[in-house]
């Protein structure tokens, strides 16, 4: 690619809308400023064009104007990323949005889904015939980035990550050409596809495998933060030996008015137990036994769909936004005192949560080689600030950095990038592990030599090495 520029030509500008079927916005025009809006209110980029595709061939014009214009590539699916990876300052932004199809065959239990869909059209779609995939724990979450970068969510206890029910996925690449990858086509891409994210093209459709899920249900236990230590203590476990149908995590978080929350809870830090189920309110009940005893202030375990439980902790868009993860191989009682300690000091009132996952299950007995070494942790410690005034920025970022200072004794230093904003090229390589992230390099290599697709946990291509096979062509 030769040097980047920071303004689309004249001419190149009027190719691309003489080309696309979907909407090409360009600053100052009506819709320009809604489509430059993304979750992270933090994100104030200004690209020179934003292109919303409707079709593939629009999507390959794209890549192929962006590099004759030496424009700077983004590509937008839910943008949901909190680096803001989905925009680009003076470039050009591949909006998904408009390919947003999914098709269920119920028969082969798979799905296939447009790259710009959210996981809340993915859940509606799997739902009407009983079934599910790992998804994402927000139903505003793009489905390509989230399943590409590994995909944890509350199903993978049960069903694996998401990247482990990816089947196949079809590609644009930085050439242009359309490019199938799955178990029998292009392998190697089709392995990097599994954890490293949109280094290698543009995810135009992919494929998923599903599950019966006929029962799903929801608890929610509501703690003052006084009892956290204790309460976190019992939750740990109990996930310690859970079968797999159970997950959830817990949350210290500042509700706001909902139907489930006593108003004088409104507005006050708690300790929230979130507990998933993939079976219904009675099992769940049964399998929270330990910790309902422990009196909550406010308790809700009941029958839910799939859909609806996934939308009921969405994040309203907007709020300023700073996040990161670290992977704990055990939670011994020294931690579980800082992280409800460190409760006490988050940036509020404001939706930031402070958050523990239990991983295992599925997710961990998977023999799979795919980069995501993560996978294999106990726990992960998920400190999410969003705020809203921007004098509180440095107040939130540091919180968020001290959260991770206090798991050094217990980390494993592994790295789910879909979790963190841009901390460095080091953490990158955690992210895949160091022979993975060599790999991967080749791959990219193969596929994106000049490192068109950029934005993003950046992988560099190799320039020595093996070189994986190029390409076949769909």
């Amino acid at each position: 690619m030769a040097q980047l520029t920071t303004a689309i030509s004249d001419s190149g500008l009027d190719a691309l809308r003489s080309g696309l079927t979907g909407p090409v916005l360009t600053p100052g025009g009506p819709e320009y400023e809604d489509a430059r809006a993304v979750f992270n209110g933090m994100i104030d980029l200004h690209p020179s064009v934003i292109a919303e595709c409707r079709t593939v061939d629009d999507v390959r014009r794209c890549v192929e104007c962006a590099r004759e214009e030496g424009l700077e590539l983004a590509v937008r699916g839910g943008g949901h990323s909190v680096a803001g990876m989905g925009l680009t300052e003076g470039g050009l932004v591949i909006d998904m949005r408009r390919m947003h199809a999914v098709a269920v065959n119920p028969e082969s239990m798979e799905a296939r889904v447009g790259g710009g869909a959210l996981m809340r059209n993915l859940d509606a779609t799997t739902a009407k015939f009983e079934l599910a995939t790992t998804g994402g724990r927000v139903s505003t979450t793009g489905v390509a980035g989230f399943a590409l970068g590994g995909g944890s969510g509350w199903l993978e206890r049960k069903f694996g990550l998401a990247c482990d029910n990816l089947l196949s996925v079809d590609l644009v690449t930085a050439d242009g050409d359309r490019v199938r990858a799955s178990a029998g086509e292009n392998e190697e891409l089709f392995w990097a596809l599994h954890g490293g994210g949109g280094n290698f093209g543009v995810a135009t459709q992919l494929t998923f495998r599903l599950h019966p899920l006929p029962r799903f249900a929801l608890g929610l236990l509501l703690f003052h933060p006084d009892a956290g230590p204790g309460v976190v203590r019992a939750w740990r476990d109990l996930m310690d030996g859970a079968p797999d149908e159970l997950g959830g995590a817990v949350i210290y978080l500042v509700p706001g008015p909902e139907p489930f929350v006593p108003d004088e809870l409104v507005g006050t830090l708690l300790c929230a137990v979130v507990l998933t189920c993939v079976g219904d309110a009675r099992m769940l009940r049964d399998l929270a036994a330990p910790v309902t005893r422990m009196g909550p202030e406010a308790e809700l375990l009941a029958d839910m769909p799939y859909p609806e439980a996934q939308k009921a902790l969405d994040d309203q868009p907007g709020y300023r936004n700073y996040w990161s993860v670290e992977h704990l191989a055990a939670l011994p009682d020294e931690f579980v005192d800082l992280f409800c300690s460190r409760a006490h000091r988050m940036v509020v009132p404001s939706p930031t949560q402070h958050i523990v996952f239990p991983l295992g299950g599925a997710m961990d007995r998977s023999m799979a080689d795919y980069p995501v070494p993560w996978r294999h942790a106990k726990w992960s410690v998920h400190p999410l600030a969003m705020w809203e005034d921007a004098a509180d920025d440095a107040r939130a970022r540091q919180w968020v950095r001290d959260v991770r200072e206090d798991t050094k004794p217990w980390r494993t230093g592994d790295v789910y990038l879909n979790f963190v904003p841009e901390e460095g090229a080091e953490r990158v390589v955690a992210g895949y592990g160091v022979d993975n992230h060599e790999r991967l390099a080749e791959v990219k290599r193969a596929f994106d030599p000049d490192n068109v697709f950029r934005r993003n946990h950046n992988i560099w291509p190799s320039r020595t090495g093996y070189r994986p096979p190029r390409p076949r062509r769909a």
